[in-house]
């Protein structure tokens, strides 16, 4: 039996989610653009499942549009924010997704002025360098609320005061943190943020942008009439049903489960500080999602630990899942000030739904060995 310590990456569907989703391809194949008997079906659980994203996010069904995933909601969230302001100002941090940066890059070579403000050894937001760049007037700003590599949580209240005054669209890639911690529109002062449902147990390929009443989000995929015009094409009505279902279960017992993953997250640093000299912990430990661990484990090739604990069953990662094969250091880890080598020789642990006690001591039983066998490998 294997062991999956990799949930920041992806994550094992719900029993409930696969049922939600069956039913859907069997017996609702309608479509809901389509006026009889199954189209209306179709439609009816497809407001369902936007009724549940938006009580996730603490949203109305109204402000939320469904995606093909995170990525193509901060794409669309960018883009949507600059149409009307271009060539436009943006500050974002060092530590974001690609799905942020690149997209930024590009804008960035069309002229757009954008800002890269720097995070501490722990990998929250400078406050002093965000203010020195929210001086002047600013159309966007994008953060990460939680931090995908190292789950560091950033402080969004606390940004959203220094934004606001500069009539900046604040836009957060809520992605890492659903089913995790607490998510809220409004709580966060956000005017827009985004999820995806593979991250908390759903299928992948379904994914949303929800954005506060006022915000004008500019159509961003046209040719039909689906969700309200601004992203045409028909829906994917079993994988949005089943974002919808793994939603709900998210929002239930979510401090319990929360306790659960933090305990199993602790058990395993607690277990390697005892059994394994030479390691360092990345990020925050106080502001941090509860499942989320990454571990420098000095003088050792993360991608050598990686392969031989999957050799033996665990699956971790070594960085970010979507630059598994980079040669290249973390991006985020060299933004905490970590030197290449010194972020080669991270690997990244993530609880989740299906792990208990037992693996966690297993993980334990193997790592000393395996540590210094990639230490000797390392010379």
């Amino acid at each position: 039996m294997r062991i999956y310590l990799d949930h920041n990456a992806t994550t094992p569907l719900r029993e409930e989610v696969i049922q939600a989703m069956i039913e859907m391809l069997r017996d609702h194949y309608g479509n809901p653009s389509s006026s009889h008997r199954e189209g209306a079906e179709a439609r009816r659980r497809l407001d369902g499942a936007r009724e549940a994203v938006a009580a996730l996010v603490g949203a109305g069904p109204g402000q939320v549009v469904f995606t093909g995933s995170a990525t193509e909601a901060n794409n669309a969230a960018i883009r949507g924010a600059l149409r009307a302001r271009r060539p436009g100002r943006v500050v974002t941090t060092t530590i974001e997704h690609p799905s942020v940066s690149e997209p930024l890059e590009v804008l960035a070579g069309a002229g757009t002025e954008v800002l890269c403000v720097p995070v501490d050894e722990t990998g929250r937001v400078e406050r002093e360098a965000l203010a020195r760049a929210l001086r002047e007037p600013t159309d966007l700003v994008v953060v990460i609320l939680a931090n995908n590599e190292t789950g560091t949580i950033q402080d969004l209240p606390a940004i959203a005061q220094l934004a606001r005054p500069v009539g900046a669209h604040l836009h957060v890639d809520a992605t890492q943190a659903l089913g995790k911690i607490p998510v809220s529109l409004g709580d966060l002062q956000a005017d827009s943020l985004c999820g995806s449902a593979h991250k908390f147990n759903g299928p992948k390929g379904a994914g949303f942008l929800a954005a506060r009443d006022g915000v004008n989000l500019s159509p961003f995929i046209l040719g039909g009439p689906q969700e309200r015009r601004r992203r045409g094409g028909t829906e994917n009505t079993a994988g949005l049903v089943g974002l919808g279902k793994a939603a709900d279960l998210a929002g239930q017992a979510l401090p319990e489960r929360a306790r659960e993953m933090a305990r199993l997250r602790d058990r395993l640093w607690e277990g390697i500080v005892e059994k394994v000299p030479g390691v360092r912990r990345n990020g925050s430990a106080e502001h941090v999602l509860p499942n989320t661990l990454n571990v420098e484990f000095q003088g050792a090739a993360g991608d050598v630990l990686l392969e031989a604990l999957d050799l033996e069953g665990v699956a971790v990662s070594a960085g970010a899942a979507c630059a598994s094969g980079s040669i290249e250091p973390s991006h985020v880890l060299s933004a905490l000030g970590r030197s290449p080598e010194e972020a080669r020789g991270a690997l990244r642990f993530s609880t989740g739904h299906g792990n208990d006690t037992q693996q966690i001591d297993q993980v334990l039983a193997l790592l000393p060995d395996l540590v210094a066998r990639a230490r000797e490998a390392a010379g």
